[in-house]
């Protein structure tokens, strides 16, 4: 028998030591992406590095309290552009999140229909993987109603994975936003002003987060961030090379989605995941021509803010991508809302009936 204080131990070092495998891993991937000089290099570098590590059968991993510092790092970098950009468009963010609504409800059925027709899905699973974003939620209800929670996270992961890999090198080949990485702020806030911006934003995210706030930790830190260099209050941000661990740990943080998902079940559900990806694209792409032939918002900005995918990598990307964090922040949270709010409605008046779950 082994002591249980001795189990624990060997537990935590292999905890500690897959933790460092993935930053070491991600980083090495961040630095490739940014030395070929691809778009949203660091992010999208350190996702696919850690993302086949993953496969490989390493056990990468972010515990939750890196992961909540990556996120509130990552708020406070969106909130510190406030002061230097933006809040342009605000007259059009009503209609464009309304149209939002549409493309999301639009998206989530004809995702549905797909799945139900080409893969043979049940209609409660079909519907749940349609649904873009608030996987947490998803999960959840997925396994609440009996379905298949396995394929749903394939379609989801793969959903965030392709959005976060090809958007930045889309946007760039078209030329609608720079392939070289962008600086963020040009003035460093003093050891002072940075230690009152981590208490603030910690101080607001443990608010949201006793509120039941969505994303609680990166959109408190922003928000904080965001009072504080609005004001004038405080004018520098992060450090650079504090910028980059930041996107290196949001891109490892994505990758680490496929040591959740075996190599058989990944294979298995592809084909579902690219083609119901590829119905919410189109469905989204008719939403975002709309948009930008009625108002006067930037394309790269639209795009990004109706990406279907999760709301630290996309913010992320437009932290990137030097694309509107404030428009893709309030679209990607309404959606998030919208999802969670309405989600479980459309399964239950459209899923399969409680009985037939139950069975």
């Amino acid at each position: 028998m082994i002591p249980t204080s001795i189990s624990s131990a060997v537990a935590d070092r292999a905890k500690i030591l897959g933790t460092l495998e993935t930053l070491v891993i991600g980083a090495a991937g961040g630095l490739l992406f940014l030395w070929l000089n691809l778009p949203g290099g660091l992010i999208s570098g350190a996702m696919a590095a850690v993302g086949i590590a993953a496969m490989a059968g390493r056990p990468v991993t972010m515990p939750p309290i890196l992961t909540q510092t990556v996120l509130v790092l990552l708020g406070v970098t969106l909130g510190s552009l406030v002061s230097r950009q933006l809040i342009q468009h605000v007259s059009a963010y009503p209609l464009t999140i309304g149209l939002l609504a549409l493309a999301t409800f639009c998206s989530t059925f004809g995702s549905s229909f797909y799945l139900q027709r080409m893969h043979g899905w049940d209609k409660t699973s079909a519907l749940l993987a349609g649904s873009p974003g608030a996987l947490s939620q998803i999960t959840m209800l997925a396994a609440e109603k009996g379905a298949d929670v396995a394929a749903i996270a394939v379609v989801q992961t793969m959903r965030v994975i392709i959005l976060t890999a090809a958007l930045p090198l889309l946007l760039a080949l078209t030329g609608i936003a720079p392939s070289a990485p962008v600086e963020v702020a040009s003035l460093i806030a003093s050891p002072l002003e940075l230690a009152v911006l981590a208490g603030a934003a910690i101080a607001f995210a443990l608010l949201l987060r006793l509120a039941n706030f969505p994303a609680s930790w990166m959109f408190g830190a922003m928000i904080a961030s965001a009072v504080l260099h609005g004001t004038g209050l405080i004018e520098g941000g992060l450090p650079p090379w504090m910028r980059g661990v930041v996107l290196v740990g949001i891109g490892a943080l994505i990758g680490t989605r496929f040591a959740r998902i075996s190599r058989s079940t990944l294979v298995s559900h592809i084909n579902a995941g690219l083609g119901s990806f590829a119905v919410a694209i189109v469905i989204s792409a008719v939403f975002v021509t709309v948009i930008v032939l009625t108002t006067h918002v930037r394309f790269a900005d639209v795009v990004v803010a109706f990406a279907p995918g999760a709301m630290d990598a996309m913010l992320a990307l437009a932290l990137t991508l030097h694309i509107d964090p404030i428009f893709v922040g309030a679209h990607h949270l309404s959606r998030f809302v919208f999802v969670s709010i309405t989600t479980p409605g459309i399964v239950h008046l459209f899923g399969r009936p409680q009985e037939d779950v139950d069975d």
